[in-house]
């Protein structure tokens, strides 16, 4: 194991993505969904489901974080409205830190600047989903403040 590389706060950058971004994102899920169970990396489905965020900005947001110039995170932050809630609420989705770049803060970086967005935009709840033994994840997110649901998730494609 390589020792990790400290980075400097100035290099690193949370932005919304852009169309430029999208390669670098397909990349990361590809990541993601190799880890996730539920899920198959397939570049033409990301790209599609990527840009209609981008492209419908009303559905949500995807935010970018870089170092330097090179994308190394993503999240997906959709937008619904909540009856329970009575207002609108963010499902948080495709939270990836690039392999090289974990272990080093950015992930909690990433999710509260996400986080951040949401209170400043009036969201009532941020909900996410995670691999149920996926402990490692369930560590990060209760470290932030998610705790668990009694839902189940259910899915049924069409």
């Amino acid at each position: 194991m390589r020792p990790q590389q400290t980075i400097s706060s100035d290099k690193v950058e949370t932005t919304f993505a852009t169309e430029n971004d999208l390669p670098q994102l397909v990349e990361l899920l590809s990541e993601l969904f190799s880890i996730e169970k539920d899920f198959i990396p397939n570049r033409e489905k990301q790209l599609q489901g990527l840009r209609l965020i981008l492209n419908f900005p009303d559905l949500g947001r995807l935010f970018v974080m870089r170092v330097g110039e090179k994308p190394v995170g993503m999240a997906n932050a959709l937008i619904t409205a909540s009856t329970a809630e009575g207002d609108l609420v963010l499902l948080l989705e495709d939270v990836i830190l690039s392999r090289e770049y974990r272990g080093r803060g950015l992930g909690r970086r990433l999710v509260e600047h996400v986080l951040k967005w949401a209170r400043e935009n009036g969201l009532a709840r941020v909900t996410l989903m995670t691999d149920q033994d996926n402990q490692a994840a369930l560590d990060f997110y209760h470290k932030l403040g998610f705790e668990l649901s009694n839902m189940k998730v259910l899915r049924k494609k069409m």
